[in-house]
């Protein structure tokens, strides 16, 4: 019949993981050194000077003001809490948690979060030189929330866990069959 192929192939692809961890609490301050430990000393720098700018403001009961220094003063939190957690390998302890994803939804939400509240003091610029140093280290805090979000998204594409070793390998077959009688 010409409406059948000659013969048929079939793809067969398999993949297995194999993770390693310490489930033992050890303090490693290498962590420090890696991308995403940099950008966490970053986020928690950048949150402390929003913070205190914020406070030593003449404006800080303003809504757009306050609304920083909530955001910051949690994130500052936040982020200190994850980064004890990583130095200590308490996040490798509890690998089955899905700390990534954590981090993912937490640093999108910060990150939109930033943007907001850095646009509502940029409106406000005018009117004292305190809006214009908080707008400026609030877009920078931005765009490192922003980037450690998309490393933390990579990640998770890649099928990684946030402290510790996962080998992930990938089998592809392919068999052809002639076509049958």
């Amino acid at each position: 019949d010409p409406g059948f192929p000659g013969q048929h192939t079939t793809t067969t692809t398999v993949t297995t993981s194999n993770t390693n961890v310490q489930t033992n609490i050890r303090y490693d301050p290498s962590y420090i050194k890696t991308i995403p430990g940099m950008l966490k000393c970053a986020q928690i720098i950048m949150n402390l000077l929003i913070f205190l700018s914020v406070f030593f403001s003449h404006y800080s009961s303003t809504g757009q003001l306050s609304f920083m220094s909530l955001i910051c003063g949690l994130g500052f939190w936040f982020t200190g809490v994850l980064l004890v957690f990583y130095l200590f390998h308490i996040i490798e302890k509890f690998f089955k948690v899905p700390w990534l994803k954590i981090e993912l939804i937490y640093g999108g939400l910060w990150t939109l979060m930033l943007l907001i509240g850095s646009t509502l003091c940029a409106a406000y610029m005018g009117y004292a030189a305190a809006f214009g140093v908080i707008t400026f280290f609030g877009y920078i805090d931005t765009v490192i929330y922003g980037y450690d979000c998309y490393i933390k998204y990579k990640s998770i594409q890649n099928g990684e866990i946030a402290q510790g070793e996962r080998q992930v390998t990938k089998s592809t077959s392919q068999v052809a069959s002639p076509a049958a009688y």
